[in-house]
């Protein structure tokens, strides 16, 4: 039989007494008197605070610790549903003791109006989690000094009580959990304080629709920025949705807050998002700026709040109110947790940097990916021309360092022989196999990352299966023309300088000292090759920084229409100079980065004291051949000769490997591509490869062609540039 006990009997002030507790255990846990979460619930219900903000926080925070307790309040009744989760199931008892105890219903309910009238919600629904327009290093300090030093007391601030309430990001989860019915249930007990008293509900409500309004005022001046106008020119000023967002936002003030006005709101706001994707698609055309990327990153995380704060104030009151509401108060608690955290603002300033080095690496990479037959043999012949230009730049090499120059210009001259040779296989429309790996990553990474639909797995696996074999044939021709190419050359020149000189090109201790230099595993070979590898990485975000600076600054347009270009070469003259300063942007930046590199890297080590070097597969097989014309045929074939070609070869797979990994994941976080995603792309595309390897090796003979000899893709990453 259950006892029930009036509630005017029960203390609201004060610690109960044992047969008040008694009562009350037995009237609400017939089941389980004794159960810990409703002796500790009476206890907190019996101290709520009349007045005073900081009592009232203070208790507010014992309940959701009383909330958070592991312990489940289950089986206290013979309605109690089993399935509730332990927070829910102390929200359900919560709820039946508020229902049946009218004194402590009332004390909660002036509570939370007290705890409403005395807080403001602006910042937390229109600031928390958007920018707030600081630089980075600005950022940074800030949130570094918010970590150290103690932070000032703001309980007025529902974006502080937030984070007072839940400290840890991982809460975020717990409060979305929570049940948008029992909390409806609770809002419905204690949500509607006597008059003259403000509501709670519409207090929030005034605060959401002020957010709503300041947050059509920012998106507004960033999307009318002129960089965002610029990317859209058949759009007049005036047809702009952004114009129209802030009026949208007026008259849901206006309106307060009617279904209407709401309706036409979230319009507008899926026809800025058109406007946002449409100037992203059109980055490559137009360079990409850290800048805007990083505009177009706070006008989307505007609009998504905007969308959200309308689905809140538009739902009915009730469980489909609190549904909503709690995604949105989930979401501003993670985001609160990220405006606090240096780890988070790292990532993010790293995404955007990432996607402008690879937006246009990966335009510059569709270029070194072959589909045809005919493809595959031009690539072949024009890696065949590097490395016939590699040979002679191996030879200058040797020659220059062994010139007695000051350490300053015998480092000068051997760059400007790498870069040199570089621009030269630029400009003659040579192939450099070791350029390829960090450019075609980039394609790869958008054939992962891109969108697809409702078949989008398939339809990523289906593009991976095509483009992953041009890749790897298209690799492997260059490789084939470049060593296949720099052997012969080298050798001829050695036997051409011999014959001409009547002694070798390199001295007996020289070329033993290239033998054991690429010795495998009695030298640093491996280490050198992996530095080189970064290297080769880092020229290839030189190239598609070049490439990116020379459009987003439109020189090509400048210097077709230059006055002076114009009146030497002609209208014609000048345009051919514009395009040829688009065609050749990424080569030359590239190729006069990777040659600086190539050349300082061993003076930077010995400056500091640590014998670093570069390896390249390339370079390193035509010294080797030098080698092997001074030392003779006898010593082609001794175990370290033999160990030193080997060498040549780890370098080659090292270089490739790392090169492509770098690019790859930069690419990957550059498109918000989880790398086990992109991982568990290329092992199906691995397995593919064993089942039937030939597709990856030559290409099939009756793939029809795309047209011309240039190596062609079908494109991933959004039209070319040039």
């Amino acid at each position: 039989m259950t006892v029930s006990t009036p509630a005017p009997r029960l203390l609201l002030r004060g610690v109960p007494s044992d047969r008040e507790m008694d009562a009350f255990c037995v009237q609400y846990a017939p089941r389980a008197p004794g159960h810990p979460a409703v002796r500790d619930l009476l206890r907190l219900l019996s101290e709520v605070p009349d007045d005073g903000l900081e009592p009232r926080l203070e208790w507010v925070e014992r309940w959701i610790h009383w909330m958070r307790d592991r312990i489940p309040a289950q089986g206290l009744t013979d309605a109690d549903d089993l399935a509730l989760s332990p927070s829910n199931s102390r929200l359900s008892l919560l709820v039946r003791v508020l229902e049946g105890e009218g004194a402590l219903r009332a004390s909660v309910t002036r509570l939370v109006a007290g705890v409403c009238a005395s807080s403001r919600g602006l910042k937390l629904f229109a600031q928390v989690g958007l920018s707030a327009g600081n630089g980075f290093f600005s950022e940074l300090t800030d949130r570094l000094a918010r970590g150290v030093l103690p932070a000032p007391a703001e309980p007025g601030k529902l974006s502080e009580l937030l984070l007072r309430l839940f400290p840890v990001p991982e809460d975020a989860e717990w409060l979305s959990a929570l049940s948008p019915l029992l909390l409806a249930r609770l809002t419905a007990l204690v949500g509607d304080p006597p008059p003259p008293e403000p509501t709670p509900s519409s207090r929030v409500r005034g605060d959401l629709m002020d957010a709503l309004v300041l947050l059509g005022v920012q998106v507004t001046g960033l999307g009318l920025a002129e960089d965002v106008r610029d990317r859209i020119p058949d759009m007049s000023f005036r047809a702009s949705p952004f114009l129209r967002l802030r009026m949208a936002g007026d008259a849901v003030l206006a309106r307060d807050g009617a279904q209407e006005s709401l309706a036409d709101l979230l319009r507008v706001v899926e026809d800025c998002r058109g406007v946002v994707r449409t100037v992203t698609q059109h980055l490559e055309h137009f360079g990409v700026s850290v800048d805007l990327v990083y505009r177009l990153e706070c006008i989307q995380r505007g609009l998504d709040r905007m969308e959200a704060i309308a689905r809140v104030l538009g739902s009915p009151r009730g469980e489909p109110r609190w549904r909503e509401a709690l995604e949105l108060l989930s979401d501003l608690l993670r985001l609160a947790h990220e405006d606090r955290s240096v780890r988070a603002l790292v990532r993010r300033n790293a995404r955007l940097l990432a996607r402008k080095i690879i937006e246009r690496t990966g335009n510059t990479g569709e270029h070194y990916i072959t589909s045809t037959t005919a493809e595959f043999h031009h690539m072949v012949h024009s890696a065949a021309g590097g490395g016939l230009v590699a040979a002679v730049a191996v030879a200058l090499k040797f020659l220059l360092t062994g010139l007695p120059l000051a350490p300053f210009f015998a480092g000068l001259f051997v760059a400007l022989n790498y870069a040199g040779g570089f621009v030269v296989m630029q400009l003659l429309g040579f192939t450099l196999a070791t350029k390829q790996p960090s450019m075609t990553a980039s394609t790869l990474a958008a054939a992962v990352g891109e969108d697809a639909g409702p078949d989008e797995g398939t339809r990523r696996m289906e593009r991976l299966a095509a483009l992953v074999p041009r890749i790897t044939r298209s690799q492997l021709a260059a490789i084939l023309g470049n060593l296949g190419c720099v052997l012969p050359v080298a050798v001829a020149l050695a036997l051409g300088f011999q014959f001409l000189k009547g002694h070798a090109y390199l001295t007996a201790q020289q070329a033993q000292h290239v033998v054991e230099t690429l010795h495998p595993w009695k030298s640093a070979t491996l280490l050198h090759a992996i530095l080189t590898g970064v290297m080769l990485w880092a020229s290839s975000v030189a190239a598609g920084w070049f490439e990116n600076f020379i459009v987003y600054r439109r020189l090509p347009e400048a210097l077709a229409h230059h006055r002076v270009l114009r009146a030497l070469f002609g209208a014609t003259g000048a345009r051919k100079v514009a395009d040829a300063l688009m065609h050749h942007a990424a080569g030359v930046g590239g190729g006069v980065t990777l040659g600086v590199l190539l050349a300082v890297m061993p003076g930077v080590g010995g400056f500091f004291g640590v014998p670093l070097d570069v390896r390249h597969v390339t370079f390193s097989f035509g010294a080797l051949a030098f080698a092997g014309c001074a030392l003779g045929p006898s010593a082609v074939m001794e175990p370290g000769f033999l160990a030193a070609a080997a060498g040549v070869l780890v370098v080659g797979v090292v270089n490739f490997g790392v090169s492509f990994t770098l690019a790859l994941g930069v690419a990957l976080r550059a498109r918000d591509v989880p790398v086990s995603q992109g991982l568990r792309f290329l092992g199906a595309v691995f397995l593919r490869f064993l089942r039937n390897p030939l597709p990856f090796l030559i290409p099939p003979r009756d793939e029809p062609a795309t047209g011309g000899t240039q190596a062609q893709v079908v494109p991933l990453a959004g039209p070319p540039g040039h």
